[in-house]
């Protein structure tokens, strides 16, 4: 069975934004956002999702990565 993976550190330095910049704009604390870009997360809800794409101008799958 596969598994998902975060690439949310990757959108990130590509866009030059920082966890703290990124957790104001997206209203999503430090420490959550830092076990996401650690891939230490097991859930992520739609809506922070969805803002965390809006502020990072990119598409889901972009963060999201399936991988066998």
């Amino acid at each position: 069975m596969g598994k998902i993976i975060l690439r949310l550190d990757r959108v990130m330095a590509d866009r030059k934004m920082s966890l703290n910049e990124l957790s104001e704009k997206v209203g999503v604390s430090n420490v959550n956002l830092s076990k996401m870009k650690t891939g230490k997360v097991s859930a992520i809800r739609f809506s922070t999702l969805a803002a965390i794409c809006e502020v990072l101008n990119c598409q889901p799958g972009d963060i999201l990565e399936y991988e066998e």
